[in-house]
C-alpha cells in the first residue's frame, strides 16, 4: 500500500526515525488479504516495534494489538464495559488494547475498563477525520484523570507538549492511515 506517493518501507522509515513506541495501522478501505499484507510487511520492518491494528479484529494474529474507537467498540456487544470484557478474552493479556475517549465521562468509564491505553481527542481539527469536538487546550487537564496512560490524538504535531500525557500520536504528519505514538 502507498499513501500520498508513499510506500511502506519510507513511512516506516520515517516513523523509526521518531524512535516511535508504537505504530498503529488505520487502512478503512483495503480488504483483509491487502490488509495482513501490510501488516506483515510492517513487522518485517520494525519487528521491535509494537504494531495495533486501528477497528479490525480479524486481523489480531497478525499485529500486537487494537485500537478501537467508541462507536466501534459498542458494534460488539452494546455494553461497553461487556464489549471490553469480550475483546481482552478474544485477543488475551499479552495484546494491546486501547479505547478512544473524548471527555471526561469516557475517561472514567475507560478507568474501570480491561484497556491498555485510552487515546484522548481531538487536540485539533483534523483533515483526515470529521470531528466535532475539538479539545484543544483541555486535553492535558482531561488526561490527569485517566488511570491508564495517555495518547493525545487529533491533529497533535510532534513539538506539541503536555504534562499528563504519555504520548504524542502522530498521524497525518506521517499519512493518515499510520499513527506514531512515541
Amino acid at each position: 500500500m502507498e499513501k500520498n506517493n508513499q510506500s511502506l518501507e519510507w513511512i516506516i522509515d520515517k516513523a523509526k526515525s521518531f524512535d516511535a513506541y508504537l505504530i498503529q495501522y488505520r487502512n478503512k478501505t483495503g480488504d483483509f488479504d491487502e490488509k495482513k499484507e501490510d501488516l506483515l510487511t510492517i513487522k518485517s520492518l520494525c519487528s521491535d516495534t509494537p504494531l495495533i491494528i486501528n477497528d479490525d479484529i480479524t486481523l489480531i494474529d497478525y499485529c500486537d494489538g487494537i485500537h478501537l474507537g467508541q462507536e466501534d467498540i459498542l458494534n460488539f456487544v452494546g455494553n461497553i464495559g461487556d464489549a471490553a470484557r469480550l475483546i481482552r478474552h478474544t485477543i488475551g493479556d499479552k495484546k494491546l488494547f486501547g479505547l478512544s475517549t473524548h471527555n471526561a465521562d469516557e475517561i472514567a468509564a475507560a478507568n474501570f475498563l480491561p484497556i491498555d491505553y485510552i487515546g484522548l481527542g481531538a487536540y485539533r481539527k483534523t483533515s483526515t477525520k470529521s470531528t466535532t469536538n475539538i479539545l484543544g487546550n483541555t486535553l492535558d487537564s482531561l488526561a490527569k484523570f485517566s488511570r491508564k496512560p495517555v495518547a493525545a490524538i487529533g491533529g497533535v504535531k510532534l513539538y506539541d507538549e503536555f504534562k499528563y500525557v504519555t504520548y504524542l500520536t502522530i498521524g497525518s504528519g506521517l499519512y493518515e492511515d499510520y499513527s506514531v505514538f512515541y
